[in-house]
């Protein structure tokens, strides 16, 4: 019998965002820092805090053509915007220049704890 998954039971949510703009020729390469200045600008509508300092935030893959692989997670798998998540920090990262694709991809391990956080997040939210 085939082990189940945690996404086996989350048919309805859209666990990727996957955007192409073909700008292969790109001379300027994006840096980390820049996608993670867009992506705290994304704030989780029941926390107030950016997904960024919530450590909702597992990886940031940029190459050398500026492709950006972003692996995230959520506080709770049955949030109910799941859904919307992965396509918010999408559109975020859109908005720089001399990209050319964009893949976020929602996984659920590691299993998100309070303590991914950042300390500027635990003191947002009153949390030692």
């Amino acid at each position: 019998m085939e082990e189940k998954q945690l996404k086996d039971f989350l048919p309805e949510k859209n666990s990727s965002y996957i955007k192409k703009f073909n700008n292969s020729n790109n001379t300027t390469k994006i840096k980390q820092e820049q996608v993670i200045d867009c992506i705290r600008t994304v704030v989780d509508p029941e926390i107030p805090v950016n997904l960024y300092d919530l450590g909702l935030i597992y990886k940031i893959y940029i190459n050398d053509n500026n492709d950006i692989k972003v692996e995230m997670t959520l506080t709770n798998p049955n949030c109910p915007v799941a859904g919307t998540m992965p396509e918010n920090v999408g559109k975020s990262i859109e908005k720089l220049s001399n990209i050319n694709s964009i893949e976020v991809l929602l996984v659920w391990e590691p299993k998100w704890t309070k303590e991914l956080m950042s300390e500027e997040a635990k003191l947002a939210l009153d949390i030692f």
